[in-house]
């Protein structure tokens, strides 16, 4: 059975061994260091790592004076707080100077489950992905999210959005698996539909795209990992692989994946047609991980179902 685990735990090690690779790497968190799994860099680095208690948007400026004297500041809180909480701050503060601050956003999605509406974070990709400078690193399991972690500190330059989540999911990857910033990676070909998903929704992706193959039906796979920058060239693949493209997110579709998508294609002026699966112009509410997928039809089988209804249109 294929081993799962939260990408948040995977962070939360992978950061652990960046500051043992990197002395310049700072942590701060804003009193979810258990959470957002920065315990483990606290316990091991303690006069690396700052709790900023409750106060995000405070947390991110101490954030950008740091970077400002060459340290390398991880900043940490839950999705929803550290990019709507502290948009002014990121934006005047961190990306108009592009300063090299990396913002994890950890407990993103539905899948934050039982908090409900106001912990879950719908329009964060958004949010991140309109700021001048910002990268948007959204990984689809334990093996890319800690490529990802490492390759912030030192191979990426600029302001950082990583999006984490607390529901585990199987690694996909290998040990091989490198970060490359702006590249998407083909997990499956198909000819009918090509299913572009993010985060969580890749490995959903994968099973609905075997579900399809059993209703006779042939689905591509593309974990679009770097939303921004996005990788057009992967885009005009898919659009020319299959007459449809599904983008599949646990984010609003606007403005997040579904929303780059589009833009890409409707530029290119392809004749292939798009379906975005997300959530809806409204927000979340208190239900489990599971509930939630199920309703919004985030599901492997929801997203099967969609797929082959649009194609059958």
């Amino acid at each position: 059975m294929t081993t799962k685990r939260e990408t948040r735990h995977a962070y939360g090690e992978a950061l652990l061994r960046a500051g043992e690779q990197c002395s310049q790497i700072v942590v701060l968190d804003a009193d979810l260091y258990k959470s957002t799994r920065t315990d483990l860099f606290r316990g091991r680095f303690g006069e690396r790592f700052l709790d900023m208690g409750i106060s995000e948007m405070d947390m991110v400026s101490t954030a950008a004076g740091m970077a400002a004297t060459g340290l390398i500041p991880y900043v940490n809180s839950f999705a929803m707080f550290i990019t709507a909480h502290c948009y002014d701050q990121i934006r005047i503060q961190i990306c108009y100077p592009n300063l090299h601050v990396i913002l994890a956003g950890s407990s993103a999605g539905l899948t934050q489950g039982p908090d409900g509406a106001s912990h879950q974070a719908l329009e964060d990709i958004a949010l991140m992905r309109a700021l001048p400078n910002m990268r948007v690193l959204v990984p689809a399991d334990g093996v890319e999210t800690e490529a990802m972690t490492l390759a912030a500190a030192q191979e990426i330059d600029g302001p950082i959005y990583l999006r984490l989540g607390r529901y585990p999911v199987p690694d996909l990857f290998d040990a091989s698996y490198r970060c490359e910033l702006g590249r998407a990676a083909w997990l499956a070909k198909g000819s009918d539909v090509t299913l572009i998903a993010c985060g969580h929704m890749v490995s959903a992706a994968l099973d609905a795209s075997r579900l399809l193959a059993n209703r006779g039906l042939s689905a591509g796979v593309v974990n679009m990992s770097s939303i921004k920058p996005l990788d057009e060239e992967a885009v005009a693949a898919a659009m020319q692989a299959a007459p449809l493209v599904v983008t599949v997110e646990e984010h609003s579709i606007l403005g997040g994946l579904g929303g780059a998508v589009a833009e890409v294609m409707a530029e290119a002026g392809s004749g292939a047609r798009l379906l975005r699966l997300g959530t809806r112009d409204h927000f979340g509410e208190s239900a489990t991980a599971d509930e939630l997928l199920a309703k919004h039809g985030l599901t492997p089988e929801g997203i099967a179902t969609a797929a082959e209804r649009a194609l059958t249109r």
